[in-house]
């Protein structure tokens, strides 16, 4: 079956590997931005898009949480892609004849170490490999991007120095989204069986002990959560909301209980989808 799915940025981002890697038979939609992916899912251009949750060194990627939670979508699923950084330049350059390098905040922040080593100007992007796009489309001499290694064959461009990420444990866990309902499950890669995982997203009562109290509906019923995030909630100034991954199916009869007991003690409680754990590397 195939299915429509949309990713942020250009033909060889990381996003895309995500999809690539996670659907059985996808065709791969580019979009501008992390928005642009929620409103081509929600207005029915795509059925599905992946959004990148957060970097194993660079941490969480904050615009996605905001846009978790403005847009009414299901988490489905999740992958994990290995990040490997590659500096690419026009043909017959060398890194003596860089002056400037460009690639996304988080590509910066990546390679930040090997970038430190020259005095480059270094520059953002919108997107890594739209940053070796850019790069092939003016032309521009005296330029490198940071970007996937396979992204320079994509663009006619040399690679001048691989693995240029700071250490070899680096990843970035995408999730897999789609409308509330939909038959996600089918369009996923035959996997090994993972352990269920459970996100959601609560506020808490402005009173003394709110998230204490929320917190042990958990503890109290031997559940683990395995990461716990707070947000400015929008509402208000200086109020936020917390972001949890349960490693627990929404399904499971403690699960169930602890999400109720929250209920009683939160101002608000969402749970965005529950769904296999990614299988890591």
């Amino acid at each position: 079956m195939t299915v429509r799915v949309a990713y942020q940025g250009e033909p060889g981002a990381f996003s895309e590997e995500a999809v690539l890697s996670y659907f059985a038979s996808p065709t791969a939609v580019a979009v501008p931005s992390w928005r642009a992916v929620f409103e081509s899912i929600t207005d029915g251009s795509v059925d599905a898009g992946a959004i990148a949750i957060e970097n194993s060194l660079g941490g969480s990627i904050r615009e996605t949480y905001d846009l978790l939670y403005e847009f009414r979508l299901a988490i489905v699923g999740e992958v994990t892609v290995a990040v490997r950084l590659a500096l690419m330049a026009l043909p017959g350059q060398s890194l003596n004849d860089i002056e400037r390098v460009y690639s996304h905040p988080q590509g910066i922040a990546q390679a930040d170490e090997f970038l430190r080593t020259r005095p480059w100007q270094v520059m953002t992007a919108y997107n890594t490999a739209g940053s070796a796009k850019m790069i092939r489309d003016r032309g521009e001499r005296g330029a490198a991007a940071v970007a996937s290694a396979r992204v320079a064959g994509l663009y006619g461009l040399e690679i001048l120095a691989e693995n240029v990420q700071s250490g070899d444990e680096n990843r970035t866990r995408f999730a897999v989204l789609a409308m509330p309902g939909a038959a996600a499950q089918a369009w996923a890669r035959p996997r090994p069986a993972t352990a269920p995982k459970t996100t959601l997203v609560f506020a808490t009562r402005n009173v003394p002990g709110s998230l204490w109290r929320c917190l042990g509906c958990f503890a109290e019923r031997g559940i683990n959560m395995s990461r716990l995030e707070s947000r400015p909630s929008r509402a208000a100034r200086w109020e936020y909301v917390f972001w949890a991954d349960l490693d627990a199916a929404v399904e499971d009869p403690a699960a169930t209980e602890a999400l109720n007991a929250l209920r009683e003690h939160a101002a608000m409680v969402r749970v965005l989808g529950s769904y296999p754990r990614a299988e890591e590397e």
